[in-house]
């Protein structure tokens, strides 16, 4: 059975109406996030605070979140252990390709609903997918 009670989560979105949205659909699903603006801050705190879950906007001012989860894998070295997932409105292959090269678990199409985000956390840590 899928609990989300003990998930750190942060999400990076530069979007104000995006990141209230987001905090809201998250808060629902009884999660209360860690929250920053860009990939550089996001970096930042990754470095500092471990995470189970980051939601990564993809295109963002200053660093997006492609190098921005680059970083973070690299900060990683060898043992992953954040699950990012990214979210954008663009769904293009390309985008979507660069996002699992950079070493991204999931995608979330804007806009997303309460639902999809469930679903997506469910693959994630359901104990099967921790295997």
């Amino acid at each position: 059975m899928f609990t989300s009670a003990h998930l750190r989560v942060l999400l990076v979105e530069d979007n104000a109406i995006n990141r209230a949205v987001a905090s809201r659909m998250l808060s629902r699903l009884g999660l209360t996030p860690d929250i920053c603006q860009d990939g550089s801050e996001a970096v930042e705190r990754a470095a500092r605070q471990p995470y189970d879950l980051i939601l990564m906007d993809v295109q963002m001012p200053n660093m997006d979140g492609v190098e921005a989860t680059y970083r973070i894998r690299a900060l990683e070295r060898s043992h992953r252990s954040v699950r990012i997932v990214a979210v954008t409105a663009n769904t293009m292959d390309e985008t979507r390709n660069a996002c699992h090269r950079a070493g991204m678990d999931g995608f979330l199409a804007k806009p997303f609903t309460l639902e999809d985000l469930a679903g997506t956390l469910r693959r994630l840590f359901t104990p099967a997918a921790r295997g």
